[in-house]
């Protein structure tokens, strides 16, 4: 009885509470019922603060971030069905769907890799789920289906992908990957048998797989959680378990831990092994390391070591250039010796204004990509480094570097827009002339758009651009809807590229902005630097900069205001929903970071503290803690329309961090606007979900976002 009456006293403790907030409303006019309750169970953790008295916090909802326990799945659940409660009372949404999947399900294909003369290359038709492997002799040739995508799973959330192609081009590499997740199992495939060969490297997250010369085998980096990455020459005919290690651990006497990314593949000429260590994300500092495949006991020796600088190498015959920001922030290119300092290498290509975003080799040729103000401006030249060609790209828009193989005149590069689907050029080096060889089709009418180039001033004076598109005529009285999408990190330029939403978001007659936030590589390193660590709150300025430029300037106003960003991206979206929720009328926070205390503890969260520093660390607390989306919740606070998104399948930043934000800003909103978690059991960070599951996916987002700005 006393048990009875205990729970119907919370009962209407949690009714009441309920009651007290405002009604949850859409701007489509209907209304939805209070978000699930969620039980609270309090954790506190104290921290270390370098000159200052320790400090706690308090955690409701730790216990979400168990993904397997029962409380957690329940969770998840319940707010699934309250998010489909809010997603049936759209009368758009059938409309959303069926025009997305117009721009969706079009033909799709990835940049080709060229051998003797015969193109293998991935393609999705219109009509397929998932895309297959195929193979084209000859520029104009018949496409030949190799491996076929759709057929791998009953609901299409398996996928295959191309992971390379021998130099004699008779054996293939390719992945297969369950939904979104990052890892994928290893396959090989004969091409003169047109089937596979029987061995299978098991499904992990594999930082490089090279076939070895003699094709008696592969080298492989295969990263184990908490552990870090190892690699391996597995002998073809062999299990995995007597595969032989090469190097992990340790190097040197220094430990290669979970933070130390390896890569490893084999030369063109099969000369030498090359392993790239990357010493966290984004790399601070990159060792090289070579051995020599023609001596078999030769032993693993550095070209370069120990240096907090990025080294990149292409190896062009038996010699070495590196593409580096040591000692220029801007890059540079170098001509490096094995057992010779970098201090005394030769300088190829000296450091300019413009970033070098890219270098390759294709063709006798060095091709180098450089941003001027974002945009792709692509040289060729000698190997000295006499300049002696240029690529002109189509107009405003995101340009690419140059794809191929140095004893290959066939070279490929490509172009797209915010409002321009991707198209592939192939460039013959000999003759410098360039043809187009695929162009993606698209319903998207392009000359009825604009896209330009603006620049607004931050907080502290800095000039940042920012890409804006719509309809040509466009209205600029502050009516319009607009959506604005950003990163910001990890040294990733924002370029302007098509992607499907935005175009459907300005068919509908909205606007459209990119801002290019410091944290990125537009600028080069000294720009990315601008917003690590102790500087991330620069990001989150630019980002509320660009805001209030597009307001000031009557693109748009903040209660027509649309915001989306993941990953990254998903943590500049907690910044903004918590920092200046008066700006933004809906925000789509996807596959975010927003417990930034605990980030470090789960995935490959340890591997981000080269970009953001970590809690435990008393001297990096406090400014994380100052930022942390899910530490910086007001109770109280008027809230914009959310939907936070994540799912299983995402196996780089845990979902965690959505599970634990959404009923916390619930709780705390007194907005009464919608606030919701839409949680996919098969989603991950990476491609690979069924086209089917994407458009659904892609069309839940754009019509919450126009429904809540309206």
């Amino acid at each position: 009885m006393k048990k009875t009456l205990m729970l119907a006293c919370v009962a209407m403790s949690l009714t009441g509470a309920a009651q007290e907030k405002p009604v949850i409303t859409s701007r489509a006019g209907f209304t939805l019922p209070p978000p699930p309750v969620v039980e609270k169970k309090p954790v506190t953790d104290t921290y270390k603060v370098t000159g200052s008295a320790d400090v706690s916090y308090t955690d409701n909802y730790r216990y979400l971030e168990d993904a397997k326990a029962p409380a957690t799945r329940a969770f998840i659940d319940a707010q699934n069905v309250y998010t489909q409660q809010y997603l049936d009372k759209l009368t758009m949404l059938p409309r959303v769907r069926e025009s997305m999947a117009a721009l969706l399900k079009v033909d799709q294909m990835n940049m080709p890799t060229e051998r003797n003369g015969v193109y293998f290359f991935s393609r999705r038709k219109a009509d397929e789920n998932q895309g297959s492997i195929y193979m084209r002799k000859g520029l104009h040739g018949a496409d030949v289906k190799l491996i076929d995508g759709p057929s791998r799973s009953a609901d299409g959330n398996t996928s295959v992908n191309f992971m390379g192609v021998t130099e004699d081009g008779s054996l293939l590499t390719y992945g297969v990957r369950v939904g979104g997740a990052d890892e994928s199992e290893v396959h090989f495939f004969d091409l003169a048998t047109r089937k596979d060969v029987g061995e299978v490297l098991s499904s992990a997250r594999y930082y490089g797989v090279s076939i070895a010369k003699d094709k008696k085998g592969v080298y492989y980096s295969r990263f184990t959680p908490h552990v870090g990455c190892k690699v391996y020459f597995h002998a073809f005919g062999t299990p995995m378990t007597a595969d032989k290690l090469l190097l992990g651990g340790e190097y040197k006497g220094e430990k290669l831990g979970e933070i130390d990314g390896i890569g490893v593949r084999v030369t063109e000429n099969g000369h030498w092994l090359v392993f790239n260590i990357n010493r966290g994300v984004p790399a601070k500092r990159e060792d090289i390391l070579l051995k020599d495949l023609t001596k078999p006991d030769a032993p693993i020796v550095p070209l370069v070591y120990g240096i907090d600088a990025r080294f990149g190498l292409d190896v062009v015959g038996d010699e070495f250039f590196i593409d580096t920001d040591w000692k220029a922030p801007n890059h540079r290119v170098l001509k490096a010796e094995v057992g010779v300092a970098p201090d005394a290498w030769k300088t190829i290509l000296p450091e300019g204004k413009d970033v070098i975003e890219s270098v390759s080799f294709v063709g006798g040729r060095m091709f180098v990509l450089r941003l001027k103000d974002v945009m792709g401006d692509l040289r060729v030249y000698t190997l000295d480094g006499k300049e002696t060609g240029h690529i002109a790209f189509p107009g405003v828009g995101s340009g690419s570097g140059m794809a191929g193989r140095f004893k290959s005149d066939d070279g490929f590069y490509a172009f797209q827009s915010l409002i321009t689907p991707p198209t592939y050029f192939h460039y013959d080096v000999k003759s410098g002339k360039s043809e187009v060889f695929y162009t993606q089709p698209s319903p998207f009418q392009s000359g009825q758009y604009e896209l330009k180039e603006v620049f607004f001033t931050s907080k502290d004076g800095t000039r940042v651009p920012m890409f804006i598109a719509g309809k040509k005529g466009l209205k600029r009285d502050g009516t319009e809807r607009l959506l604005m999408t950003g990163y910001g990190g990890f040294a990733l330029a924002m370029r302007p590229d098509w992607n499907p939403e935005y175009a459907w978001w300005m068919e509908q007659g909205g606007w459209f902005a990119l801002p290019d936030l410091r944290g990125g590589n537009e600028y080069g390193e000294v720009w990315h630097k601008a917003a690590m660590f102790e500087h991330k709150q620069n990001v989150f300025d630019d980002w509320f900069a660009a805001a209030e430029y597009l307001i000031a300037n009557k693109y748009t106003s903040a209660e027509h205001f649309a915001i989306r960003g993941r990953s990254n991206g998903g943590l500049l979206m907690g910044a903004a929903m918590t920092q200046r929720p008066d700006l933004f009328a809906a925000i789509w926070c996807g596959y975010p970071l927003l417990d930034m205390l605990r980030y470090q503890y789960f995935l490959l969260g340890r591997t981000w503290t080269t970009e953001y520093g970590s809690s435990e660390n008393p001297d990096q607390f406090a400014y994380i803690a100052k930022y942390s989306p899910y530490q910086n919740i007001k109770q109280g606070a008027k809230y914009p329309a959310i939907m936070f998104f994540t799912g299983d399948g995402d196996t780089r930043v845990d979902p965690m961090n959505a599970r634990k934000m959404t009923p916390a800003m619930q709780e705390a909103s007194r907005g009464g606007r919608p606030i919701l978690l839409h949680y996919s059991i098969k989603g991950g960070h990476s491609a690979g979900v069924s086209m089917s599951q994407l458009v659904e996916d892609y069309a839940d987002e754009m019509a919450f976002l126009w429904t809540e700005t309206k």
